[in-house]
């Protein structure tokens, strides 16, 4: 795997914090009980494509959610190139996609919580085995 270069680095936090006040402004991160946030922004080499991984908490229907994205892509595109048009010289294709790292973690959490409720009653019943 290739690590980014400084200038990936650079467009790719331009791009995340440029995309998150755009967000805002058309209340995209708030669906109906949740919460959407930009995990990440990875951009190619070329800097042609820009990859936002989006995180969702307590969003129902997540696959509706990244729809919502893809649908409003050219108009967040549009917005996006309007803002950086003096720092890049042509703005990424925007490409979305789910950070499930949130799920990843509560799924471990509740399996470390399971085996640890497991464990107990049996090292319960061996503490005082030497009386």
């Amino acid at each position: 795997m290739t690590t980014e270069t400084k200038r990936q680095k650079q467009v790719a936090g331009l791009i995340n914090e440029e995309l998150n006040d755009i967000f805002r402004r058309m209340n995209l991160l708030m669906p109906d009980g949740g919460m959407i946030s930009i995990s990440t922004v990875k951009i190619t080499p070329d800097l042609f494509e820009a990859r936002i991984y989006l995180s969702m908490f307590q969003v129902k229907d997540t696959q509706a959610a990244l729809l919502k994205f893809e649908e409003k892509n050219k108009e967040i595109r549009k917005e996006l190139g309007m803002r950086v048009r003096h720092q890049l010289r042509s703005i990424p294709e925007l490409k979305f996609f789910i950070d499930d790292t949130l799920d990843y973690v509560f799924k471990m959490e509740e399996l470390f919580e399971k085996i640890k409720k497991e464990e107990s009653p049996h090292s319960e019943g061996e503490t005082n085995t030497n009386d």
